[in-house]
C-alpha cells in the first residue's frame, strides 16, 4: 500500500521574519527628551538612571524607573512613552499601549509616541489604527526615516507591499547608512518577488555593519532559496551561533542543514527553535517530518500533535499526525486525523485514501474498500487508489476484481515497480503462471535492484519448469540480498533436480543459517522492544541493558543503537550517546541483513 504524504512546496519565509517585533526598534537619540521639556532634578535623575539602564539591556530596572518617573511626574509625556516602550519590549502590550496614548493626550505632536503606539497597535494585530498612527507620525515629521518605515511596516502588514516599499526607499533616501533600513527593504523586494534587489539591500547592510545578524539571516535565507547551500550554511550558522535566542535562525540553520542531509544535526536546531519558541508552527512540522524520516516515531507524533493544536484547521497537519499515528502501528488514532483533514479538504482524494489505508491495517476490509471506492470518485485517475482497492479486494479473496484494479494501476502509472509485482503475485495465485511471470519481469525491469520480484519470479519459472532461467532469477535476488532464505531454498531443489547436488547442499546449508541467525534478530527485535517499554516508565537502566543485549545479539540493528542513545541522554553521558547516534544513523535505511 501507498501513504500519501501533505507535500507543501517550499515557501519563502522572509515576511515572516520581517513581521517580528524589533527589538532595536527605537534610536535613542530620537527618543531622548530634549532637557527643557524634562521633568524636575530628582526625577530627571532617576529617568536617566532608566535610559542608562536600557542601554545595558536591563529593561526590569529601566521599568522601575521609568514608573517612578510617572508616579513624580505625572504629567511629562516623555515618562509615559520610555516607560510604554520597556513594556512593549517586555510584550505587555496593552499597558504599553495606555502609556503611548497617556503620552500622546499630554503633548499630541510627539512622534516618537505615534510610531510607539503605531507598533503596540501592530503587536496587538490592529493594524488600521497602526497605520493611522504612523501616517500621524509622517506628517508631523516628514524627514524622519523611523517614522517612514514605521509608516512601511504598517502597510505591510496591511497587504499594501507596493505602497511599503515606497516608504522605506524614502528613509533611506534620508537616512543611508542604516543597515535595518536597507534590511527592511530587501525583505519587502523579496516578498514581491524581486530576489535580486533584496539580496542588494541585504548586502548593502551588511557592508554598512558586517555584524547586522537580521541581514546576515535574510541573506542566509536567500542563498538556502537559491539553493546556494554552502554561502547558505556559513551565514546561517553564524547567525545562530551569534544570535542563540533567535528562533528564527536556529529554524533557517536547521532547513539548510536538512538538505544537505545531515538530518541528526537539524533535529538539534529545530529542537533549539522550538524551545524558544513553542509555538512555531513550521518548526514543529519539519522537526516532525525529520523525526519520522530518522525513525523517531514517539517524537514525530509529539511535534505533529503539537502542529495539529497551533493549525487545527489546516488539513496537511491533521494528515501528518495521522501518518505518523499510522507507521506506529496506532490505526485507530490515525482515522481519526484522516477524518478530521477529510472534512477540512473533503476534495483531496489522498486523505481519504489514507483513511482507508488505516482500515486495511486494521484488517476493516469492507470499510477500507468503501474509502477507496469514494477516492476513486474524486480521483477515477488515480494509481494509487486503484492500486490500494486492489489490495484490498485481494484480501477478501476477490481476486478477479483485484486483478482489474491492478491493472487500471498499471496503466496509469507502469513505471511503478510495485504495481507490477503485486498484481504479478495475485496473478501468481491464481495460477496464471504466464500473466504473473511478465508482470514479475516488469517489476525487475522498472527496479533492476528489486530482490523479492527477482525470487518470486524465480519461484515462477520453476513451477513452469523453466529451471535454468529460475536458476538464474533466483541468483540475482540472493546477488541483491543475500538473506533471503526462500531464495536459497528454492535454488537448492533446483540445483538438486539438475543434478548438482554440492551446490544445491550448499545452498541448503546457507538457508539453514540464516533461519538460525533470522531467530537472533527475533531476540534483538524483542528485547529492543522491552527496553523501549521500560524507558517509557522511567526504567532507564533497565532499558539500557536491554539495548545492550539487543545489540550483541544483533550489531547492525539500528532501532537499538538509536534507542540507546536516547537512554544515554537521559541519563547525561552524551559522548556515548552521540557514538550510539552516529551508530544508528549509518545503519539507518539498511534493512537487517536476515529475512525469511
Amino acid at each position: 500500500m501507498f501513504l500519501r504524504l501533505s507535500a507543501k512546496p517550499y515557501a519563502f519565509f522572509l515576511n515572516a521574519v520581517f513581521l517580528l517585533p524589533a527589538t532595536g526598534l527605537l534610536v535613542w537619540s530620537q527618543i531622548s527628551p530634549k532637557p527643557s521639556q524634562r521633568p524636575g532634578a530628582g526625577a530627571q535623575a532617576i529617568y536617566s538612571e532608566g535610559m542608562a539602564a536600557v542601554q545595558k539591556g536591563d529593561l526590569n530596572s529601566a521599568r522601575a524607573s521609568f514608573e517612578k518617573v510617572v508616579q513624580l511626574a505625572p504629567s511629562s509625556p516623555e515618562a509615559h512613552n520610555s516607560l510604554g516602550w520597556v513594556l512593549m519590549q517586555q510584550g505587555q502590550l496593552e499597558t504599553a499601549t495606555a502609556q503611548f496614548r497617556a503620552a500622546l493626550k499630554l503633548k499630541a505632536g510627539f512622534v516618537q509616541a505615534h510610531v510607539n503606539l503605531a507598533n503596540a497597535l501592530s503587536g496587538e494585530r490592529d493594524f488600521a489604527e497602526a497605520e493611522s498612527e504612523a501616517r500621524e507620525a509622517v506628517r508631523l515629521a516628514p524627514k524622519d526615516s523611523e517614522a517612514h518605515r514605521t509608516l512601511g511596516r504598517m502597510m505591510s502588514f496591511r497587504a499594501n507591499l507596493s505602497g511599503a516599499i515606497d516608504e522605506l526607499q524614502t528613509a533611506i533616501g534620508l537616512e543611508p547608512r542604516r543597515p535595518d533600513l536597507h534590511d527592511d527593504l530587501g525583505s519587502l523586494l523579496e516578498q514581491t518577488g524581486k530576489i535580486g534587489e533584496g539580496e542588494v539591500q541585504f548586502s548593502e547592510a551588511l557592508r554598512l555593519n558586517p555584524e547586522y545578524l537580521s541581514a546576515e539571516l535574510h541573506l542566509g535565507i536567500v542563498r538556502w532559496q537559491q539553493h546556494e547551500l554552502q554561502q547558505a550554511h556559513d551565514l546561517l550558522a553564524n547567525a545562530a551561533q551569534t544570535s542563540p535566542q533567535n528562533p528564527q535562525a536556529h529554524y533557517y540553520f536547521g532547513r539548510v542543514l536538512e538538505d544537505e542531509k545531515q538530518d541528526t544535526e537539524a533535529i538539534k536546531q529545530l529542537k533549539e527553535a522550538i524551545t524558544l519558541q513553542p509555538e512555531f508552527a513550521d518548526a514543529q512540522e519539519r522537526l516532525g517530518v525529520l523525526s519520522q524520516r530518522a525513525g523517531s516515531i514517539d517524537d514525530a507524533i509529539a511535534a505533529f500533535r503539537r502542529l495539529v493544536q497551533l493549525r487545527p484547521d489546516n488539513p496537511d497537519a491533521h494528515n501528518n499526525l495521522g501518518l505518523a499515528l499510522l507507521q506506529s502501528g496506532d490505526a485507530a488514532s490515525s482515522m481519526g486525523e484522516f477524518d478530521a483533514a477529510t472534512r477540512l479538504r473533503p476534495d483531496d482524494a489522498s486523505y481519504v485514501e489514507n483513511l482507508g489505508t488505516a482500515y486495511l491495517q486494521r484488517a476493516d476490509f469492507d470499510s477500507a474498500i468503501r474509502q477507496f471506492q469514494a477516492a476513486l470518485k474524486i480521483a477515477p485517475q488515480d494509481a494509487t487508489a486503484h492500486y490500494d482497492l486492489g489490495l484490498a479486494l485481494k484480501m477478501k479473496d476477490r481476486l478477479p476484481e483485484a486483478i482489474a484494479e491492478f491493472e487500471k494501476a498499471v496503466q496509469l502509472s507502469p513505471e511503478q515497480p510495485d504495481v507490477h509485482y503485486t498484481l504479478g503475485v495475485t496473478l501468481w495465485q491464481k495460477g496464471d503462471f504466464a500473466y504473473a511471470e511478465r508482470e514479475l519481469i516488469a517489476a525487475t525491469t522498472a527496479k533492476p535492484d528489486y530482490a523479492e520480484a527477482f525470487y518470486l519470479l524465480g519461484t515462477v519459472l520453476k513451477q513452469e519448469g523453466k529451471l535454468d532461467a529460475a536458476a538464474v532469477a533466483l541468483r540475482k535476488a540472493i546477488d541483491i540480498s543475500p538473506g533471503l532464505v526462500g531464495a536459497h531454498t528454492n535454488l537448492a531443489a533446483i540445483l538438486r533436480q539438475q543434478g548438482d547436488s554440492v551446490a544445491a547442499d550448499a545452498e541448503s546449508h546457507r538457508a539453514q543459517e540464516l533461519f538460525k541467525q533470522s531467530n537472533t534478530l527475533q531476540a534483538a527485535t524483542f528485547n529492543t522492544n522491552s527496553g523501549k517499554r521500560l524507558l517509557q516508565t522511567g526504567d532507564v537502566d533497565g532499558a539500557i541493558a536491554q539495548f545492550r543485549s539487543a545489540i550483541n545479539l544483533a550489531p547492525d540493528y539500528a532501532p537499538a543503537h538509536q534507542l540507546l542513545g536516547q537512554a544515554l541522554t537521559q541519563k547525561g553521558q552524551k559522548d556515548e550517546a552521540d557514538q550510539e547516534y552516529r551508530k544508528a544513523a549509518q545503519l539507518a535505511g539498511t534493512k537487517p541483513s536476515v529475512t525469511n
